[in-house]
């Protein structure tokens, strides 16, 4: 096990919780699956394999962080960059089989970057309503001597329905501080709160995201991941486009984010992860929920900006 400095938080397993939790690692279920076998597990498995024995109509919410097409090593496999056809056709390897997998009212996030972006606006276009782009300042990273420094990603929000979805506005709301507190004619603050911290408004939210850290060694959230999500992010996706009681499914499950922020949430989680040391990962994450199941910048129900929260 790697030595960590004292005041690093980054989760780490022993050997009791290597053995334990590797003993709850499992398969996808064999055969027709139910939606009960689905709800709060994580298996460790090929995407590939198991979307097609997914119940239909069963996911409310569907939030997916596919390798980007660049070449990465994540343990189990390394994924190969390729063209942009050859991508996009990877792409809707595992999207179309998603569709009918789908409620009929959900939503679907998908994490892109600047060279895929365009790649996964095409395949989703296609087949559903795209409604948004998201663009969040991934601040992290060392620039470059003949390029813009590249320090943002994407998220492309779809619909299964024109008309008919869930988009909750008041929960994702932005406490920002107040720069220029205008009055009422009566002195009344006008769309801003004075507080003992200061003066702060909730203010829409848009699809610019500037208010996002990025996982790093004094966070608990933190992992050894290569691409790892902030919770805080995936946080703004499932209370938007869920409500509580309702399945959020994640096919590249990674460290397990989408899992730890739904359960915190009050939502049912579901996934795939083909590395067994990452399913690891999310299942001491999950577990760690009940001890602390706050998300880093939500506070009380409202979104903070970066470096605003009263101390």
């Amino acid at each position: 096990m790697t030595t960590r400095a004292p005041r690093n938080r980054t989760l780490t397993l022993d050997r009791q919780d290597k053995a334990r939790l590797k003993a709850l690692v499992s398969k996808f279920p064999a055969g027709s699956v139910k939606f009960s076998q689905l709800k709060d597990r994580i298996y460790c498995d090929d995407v590939f394999k198991c979307l097609p024995r997914l119940p239909d109509h069963s996911i409310d919410l569907l939030i997916v962080d596919p390798p980007y097409n660049l070449t990465k090593d994540y343990g189990e496999v390394i994924f190969q960059a390729r063209g942009a056809i050859e991508y996009e056709a990877w792409l809707e390897e595992w999207i179309v089989p998603l569709l009918k997998k789908l409620k009929a009212n959900a939503s679907v996030y998908v994490c892109c970057d600047w060279r895929t972006s365009v790649s996964v606006y095409n395949v989703l276009s296609k087949y559903l309503f795209v409604r948004n782009r998201i663009t969040w300042e991934r601040e992290k990273g060392r620039g470059a001597k003949a390029n813009w420094k590249n320090c943002s990603e994407d998220i492309w929000y779809a619909t299964v329905s024109k008309d008919d979805f869930t988009f909750n506005l008041e929960a994702v709301k932005l406490k920002r501080k107040v720069i220029a507190p205008y009055t009422n004619q009566d002195g009344t603050p006008k769309d801003w709160q004075k507080t003992a911290a200061g003066n702060f408004r909730l203010t829409h939210p848009s699809n610019l995201w500037t208010d996002i850290t990025i996982p790093f060694w004094s966070m608990p959230e933190n992992t050894d991941h290569p691409t790892q999500k902030p919770e805080k992010l995936i946080a703004k996706l499932i209370l938007a486009s869920s409500n509580e009681g309702e399945f959020v499914y994640d096919p590249f499950m990674g460290s397990g984010t989408t899992a730890v922020v739904a359960k915190k949430l009050g939502r049912h989680f579901g996934g795939v992860e083909l590395n067994p040391e990452y399913v690891q990962w999310a299942l001491k994450r999950l577990e760690n929920v009940a001890s602390d199941d706050g998300i880093q910048g939500y506070v009380n129900g409202e979104f903070w900006e970066r470096n605003t929260l009263p101390k």
